[in-house]
């Protein structure tokens, strides 16, 4: 009877270890393959049949289909470039070039990946729509309020940046050199 008393709790602590482990690991983030590049982060096999199985299970846990490999790639930023959380009651300016891409998005949303509500219903810029520099360059103000130029309205909370580039070469020669737009605060309230 006590031999059955200690097998009852060891595959209790089993269970709640192996159960607690997987939903830690689902819920952190994808845990490798991660590629930093300023305040961006990408997995560039997301798309790709060799994908790290914990990559798999965290994005179908929050139902996201990512780009295939010859499709282009993700990048997230929930930091500045100093490292700071991304936080919409500050004002933020996304700006620089970007890497050889046929087309980019840039969507700011919650952390949870839903756009911000706003009198202006927009949510992001692709870059056949952007106002640049003579250089080919650009600058994108993220705000509340009403901003010059390129401006994308902000909600309230924690924020996520998302761009994502579409028929580019990064695909198949790697991210480590790729030059991204840098996301610098401006000002915060």
């Amino acid at each position: 009877m006590r031999l059955l008393a200690y097998l009852l709790v060891a595959i209790a602590v089993a269970v709640a270890t192996g159960l607690g482990t997987a939903w830690w690991m689902l819920s952190a983030g994808p845990p490798f393959g991660a590629v930093h590049r300023g305040a961006w982060v990408t997995w560039p096999k997301a798309g790709r049949g060799d994908a790290d199985p914990y990559f798999r299970a965290v994005e179908a846990r929050r139902g996201v289909a990512p780009l295939g490999s010859g499709e282009g790639l993700t990048f997230l930023a929930t930091r500045d470039d100093s490292g700071a959380p991304l936080d919409a009651a500050c004002i933020y300016r996304v700006e620089g070039t970007m890497p050889p891409t046929r087309l980019w998005t840039l969507a700011a949303s919650d952390t949870e990946g839903r756009g911000f509500d706003n009198p202006a219903g927009r949510v992001g810029f692709h870059s056949r729509e952007i106002l640049r520099r003579e250089d080919g360059s650009f600058a994108i103000t993220l705000a509340r309020s009403v901003q010059p130029g390129n401006w994308l309205p902000l909600g309230s909370g924690p924020m996520l940046l998302t761009l994502r580039l579409y028929d580019t070469p990064l695909t198949e020669s790697g991210v480590e050199d790729a030059k991204l737009p840098a996301v610098v605060r401006v000002a915060c309230s």
